[in-house]
C-alpha cells in the first residue's frame, strides 16, 4: 500500500470519560493530518479509573459508546484505529457468573478504515504487583478477568500482533505471535513512572530484536491523580531494535514510516526463527483447552 505511516498516540487520561474521548479524537485527527494510515491509542484511553470500569462496560454493552466511537473515528478519518483498551463485559457461563459479576475484560479492538471491526484481543497478563510509588499496590485481577488467546490481525500494513502493557514482560506471548505471523507488535500501555523509567524502552527494543518485528508502544504519559503517574515516552522501534522516534510526557502523536519489505529481508538475511532450538507455551485457544492441560 502507498500509506505505510503508523502513529502512536500518547494521552493523559482522567476520570472524565467524555473529555478523554474528546482528547482522543483531537489526537487521531492530528495523526491523520500527518498522514498516518493506522493509529494506536494507549491502554485505558477512555476509562482510566478501575472503580468505574464495570459501569462503563455495561454502558458499552447497551450503547456501544466506545466501540461506536472507534468505528466512527476510523470511518471519519479513513484510517485503521487500534483502540488501546476499553472495558467489555466478560463472557460468562452458569458456573462462573457470580465470580465475574463485578469484572470486565480489558480489550483491544481493531477497526479498518471503513469502520468495520477487524479483530479483538483481551489482555492476558494482569498487573498484580507492588511498586515503589505513591499508589504502591496494583491488583488488576480484582476488576479484570484475564483473556486467554493470542491474536494476530492481517492488515494492509502487515500482520499486527496484539498485546497490552504488562504483557510486554512475557516474551513467550510474543514468540507465539511471531509463530502466528506477526510483523508489527502493538503495545498500548499505562506503564507507571517507576516501572517505565526502569524498563519501558529496553523491553520494547528487546521484543523488536528477538522477534524481528516493528514495535509500537503507545503509553499514557503524565499525572492522572495524586497517586497515579505514568511514564509516557511512547515509541516506535524497527526490527533491528533502532528507535525511530520517542515522545516525552503529555498528550502527543508520534508518526513514523515503516517498511515491511525491510523487515522481511532482514528475516531472510538473519533467519533466527529457523535457528530456534526450543518451543514455547502455546497461547492459542487456551480458553478452549480445558482442564486437561492444567
Amino acid at each position: 500500500m502507498d500509506n505505510n505511516k503508523i502513529a502512536a498516540i500518547q494521552m493523559v487520561s482522567t476520570s472524565d470519560v467524555r473529555q478523554n474521548l474528546k482528547m482522543a479524537e483531537e489526537l487521531i485527527a492530528n495523526a491523520a493530518q500527518k498522514g498516518a494510515g493506522l493509529v494506536l491509542l494507549p491502554e485505558n484511553f477512555a476509562v482510566f479509573s478501575a472503580k468505574t470500569m464495570r459501569i462503563w462496560a455495561e454502558k458499552e454493552s447497551s450503547e456501544q459508546c466506545f466501540s461506536g466511537f472507534l468505528s466512527r473515528m476510523a470511518k471519519t478519518y479513513k484510517l485503521w484505529v487500534v483502540g488501546g483498551t476499553i472495558p467489555l463485559l466478560p463472557p460468562v457461563d452458569g458456573s462462573d457468573c457470580d465470580a465475574l459479576a463485578c469484572k470486565v475484560r480489558t480489550s483491544t479492538l481493531v477497526y479498518d478504515d471503513l469502520g468495520q471491526l477487524a479483530g479483538r484481543y483481551d489482555k492476558i497478563h494482569l498487573f498484580d504487583v507492588q511498586v515503589q510509588d505513591d499508589q504502591g499496590r496494583y491488583c488488576e485481577s480484582e476488576v479484570i478477568d484475564a483473556g486467554a488467546d493470542a491474536v494476530v490481525v492481517d492488515t494492509p500494513f502487515g500482520k499486527l500482533g496484539l498485546s497490552v502493557c504488562y504483557d510486554l514482560r512475557f516474551s513467550e506471548l510474543y514468540s507465539q505471535l511471531l509463530a502466528m505471523g506477526a510483523e508489527i507488535l502493538l503495545v498500548p500501555s499505562a506503564f507507571t513512572w517507576e516501572t517505565g523509567r526502569a524498563h519501558w524502552e529496553i523491553l520494547l527494543r528487546a521484543r523488536a530484536i528477538e522477534n524481528q518485528c516493528y514495535v509500537i508502544g503507545a503509553n499514557q504519559g503524565g499525572v492522572h491523580t495524586a497517586s497515579r503517574r505514568t511514564w509516557g515516552h511512547s515509541i516506535i522501534v524497527d526490527p533491528w531494535g533502532e528507535t525511530l522516534g520517542m515522545l516525552d510526557q503529555g498528550p502527543s502523536v508520534l508518526v513514523r514510516e515503516i517498511d515491511i519489505h525491510y523487515l522481511r529481508q532482514l528475516r531472510v538475511n538473519m533467519p533466527i526463527q529457523q535457528h530456534k532450538a526450543f518451543s514455547v507455551i502455546n497461547y492459542v485457544n487456551r480458553s478452549e483447552k480445558g482442564d486437561a492441560d492444567e
